[in-house]
């Protein structure tokens, strides 16, 4: 147990020490440049971690080790839950049908595309192959970071899903930006959306949160309704991770009654934190907590997924990353391909209907 009295000392130091380096991380962060293109604390935790592990992995007290498992799994948990307070169910009925409808869509078929892509197609192991998919398909490492408890996943795949996130998530970032003003644009583009439209499309379709907010921020005189509709489907898709990962966990089940698992050994796989997130996003949506105290909570449960990030990277080897090749490259470009092309397609076809 790590709090047990022979292990506390160490899972306390092993804490702090994590905790450390999410602070240099959220210190990172804020730095101007860093903060212009969008990289969270998360990733930069992610990076610290690894660097730890691959070069000063051996200097630090073994004992500190139950901290840092600690930091990736139950802080995880914790951290998780709590970013329900992101959302409330009001903004998701102010984006419509049209908004929600594209958000189901486009997560449902990334993810299963990414999956069937990995570990059909090119060879990955299952683990590897959802938390890439997961990645891409729901709200970036946040969701490769809810998926891993589900999937009892190892550090190093994580690793591997959160990177993609970042290389294409990046890329998104600063793609859709040159394809609105160059053929997107009402006025101009040959395949023009209105700017509510773009705002859902972007909303639906890029990694991370703060890409999302990006985005319009870097299209020229923007109008208000494109960011307000961008970030209201992206946190539409956010809160589906609860319901994505309550199906998986079933599937993961059923799965493990075919290969032949007795029906005793073969427990059903509910992740309760996410029940808990989908508790937390209702609590906030009564608006009974002030929003400055919103605000606090949102940024100590920041600091906390970056705890929990950087502790998954610091058991990251990179030889464990032998045999896995130009796999997740293949894979996360796929859904890349999908998610720019088919997303479009998908939210010209949704919102003509509605």
């Amino acid at each position: 147990m790590a709090f047990s009295k022979e292990n506390r000392k160490g899972t306390i130091s092993g804490i702090i020490f994590v905790a450390i380096f999410a602070a240099a991380a959220t210190a990172i962060a804020q730095i101007a440049f860093v903060k212009s293109i969008g990289i969270s604390p998360l990733v930069i935790g992610i990076v610290l971690g690894i660097f730890y592990a691959n070069t000063l992995h051996n200097h630090i007290p073994s004992a500190w080790s139950t901290g840092i498992t600690f930091s990736g799994k139950k802080i995880l948990r914790f951290a998780i839950v709590f970013y329900g307070f992101r959302i409330t169910f009001q903004q998701i009925m102010d984006v419509g049908l049209s908004g929600f409808t594209v958000s189901l869509i486009m997560l449902s078929t990334t993810f299963i595309l990414g999956t069937y892509l990995g570990i059909k197609i090119f060879k990955m192991d299952r683990d590897t192959s959802m938390l890439t998919a997961s990645g891409a398909s729901v709200c970036g490492a946040a969701a490769v970071l809810a998926t891993e408890p589900v999937l009892k996943a190892e550090g190093h795949k994580t690793a591997v899903a959160v990177s993609m996130v970042v290389l294409f998530g990046t890329i998104s970032m600063f793609l859709y930006p040159v394809l609105y003003t160059t053929i997107i644009e009402p006025a101009t583009g040959f395949l023009h959306m209105t700017p509510e439209e773009f705002g859902i499309y972007v909303g639906g379709t890029i990694h991370e949160v703060a890409q999302v907010v990006a985005v319009p921020a870097s299209v020229p005189g923007a109008p208000e309704v494109m960011a307000n509709s961008a970030v209201i489907v992206k946190m539409t898709r956010v809160i589906m991770i609860a319901p994505m990962l309550i199906i998986l966990g079933i599937y993961l089940s059923m799965q493990a009654k075919k290969s032949g698992a007795t029906a005793s050994g073969v427990t059903l796989v509910i992740p309760w934190f996410a029940v808990y997130f989908i508790g937390i996003a209702g609590f906030n949506s009564l608006h009974l907590v002030p929003q400055n105290i919103v605000d606090i909570i949102n940024e100590i449960d920041t600091f906390l997924l970056t705890m929990a990030m950087t502790a998954l990277g610091m058991g990251t080897i990179f030889s464990k990353f032998k045999g896995l090749g130009l796999a997740p490259l293949y894979t996360a470009g796929a859904m890349f391909v999908w998610l720019v092309i088919g997303g479009f397609i998908v939210t010209k076809f949704v919102t003509a209907i509605f």
